[in-house]
């Protein structure tokens, strides 16, 4: 288990792109601005999604800009085909997500295409991405949605998930990255299934995992995760989000939970726990009403709760 651990915000993205209502962009710029003063380095921001269809997304690209204006932060957002990523491009965004669900039958709901179709865009993208001068270049994750089943088929086999990790590869995707879009996944399928993809695409291709807290399953699957030698995990401020094209599939982890048990485990994060409770004012001002979640804000920290110095005794008795 490495000792540093990237967390990717995915709030502004997947969090909102599951509520009715809609947050003012002046509150997503002073949502994402906090928890970059908080030490988060990654926020995926936004997606590249037809206004019509997610107007809560509308604002992708201004959100984009502004992100981009704060100093050591990667700007990532979520594309579902070529036309998006010329507008996340355009936009200036540091990495790029395609989600390819491994369901068929999720694919058809979320993008409208096909597997076969999906690959064709992950194609475009990279050949997109390659005509760029090299520090114009996003990074280009493939993301294996409903990896761990799904709500909509059920079980997904596996030579079905290898065979399309093997595709995004050789379409031209930096990595691939696991999702349990449907709140699916228990440690031991968590622990399996990364195995099973690293034994196709390597290790390397390989460091992110999206989970959902659907069966209260979430963070012991972020520790399986990490067990594994995973180093990336994405998190929702309170929560919020899911899917909107999985039915039932509610709650990403809760990234103030997150970051308490990793810094608690004595892992890096970066993150100043302390402030990162305190963007949730934000969220709850700006979406009144809106259920926020967490154990850790509820709770508190513990008395004396100094992350420095867990990490230093994680340190020496290693």
């Amino acid at each position: 288990m490495t000792s540093d651990i990237l967390v990717s915000e995915v709030g502004p993205r997947d969090g909102l792109q599951s509520i009715v209502r809609t947050m003012p962009t002046a509150a997503k710029k002073a949502w994402i601005a906090a928890e970059a003063a908080a030490g988060v380095r990654e926020i995926e921001v936004g997606s590249f999604v037809p206004a019509g269809l997610l107007p809560q997304l509308a604002d992708t690209a201004e959100i984009v800009a502004f992100a981009k204006s704060i100093p050591g932060l990667a700007v990532a957002v979520l594309v579902p085909n070529l036309r998006g990523a010329q507008a996340a491009v355009a936009a200036g965004a540091d990495k790029i997500t395609l989600p390819l669900s491994v369901s068929e039958t999720h694919s058809l709901a979320n993008l409208r295409r096909t597997h076969v179709q999906v690959i064709e865009q992950a194609r475009a993208i990279a050949a997109l991405i390659a005509g760029l001068p090299k520090d114009r270049r996003p990074h280009f994750e493939g993301s294996l949605s409903t990896v761990f089943g799904c709500t909509l088929e059920g079980a997904i086999p596996l030579d079905q998930i290898l065979g399309l990790a093997e595709q995004l590869m050789a379409a031209g995707c930096d990595e691939v990255g696991l999702s349990d879009t449907s709140g699916y996944a228990d440690p031991a399928a968590v622990k399996s299934m990364i195995r099973a993809v690293r034994g196709v695409v390597g290790d390397k291709a390989l460091t992110g995992i999206h989970l959902h807290n659907t069966r209260g399953l979430g963070l012991a699957n972020v520790l399986a995760a990490l067990d594994m030698g995973l180093d990336t995990v994405d998190a929702s401020l309170g929560g919020i989000g899911g899917c909107p094209f999985a039915p039932g599939a509610s709650g990403n982890i809760v990234t103030e939970d997150l970051v308490f048990m990793l810094q608690a485990m004595g892992l890096r994060t970066g993150i100043d726990l302390g402030k990162l409770l305190e963007v949730r004012k934000i969220v709850a001002e700006a979406l009144p009403g809106e259920p926020l979640y967490g154990f850790t804000p509820d709770a508190g920290l513990p008395l004396g709760f100094v992350p420095e110095q867990r990490v230093r005794t994680k340190e020496a008795a290693e």
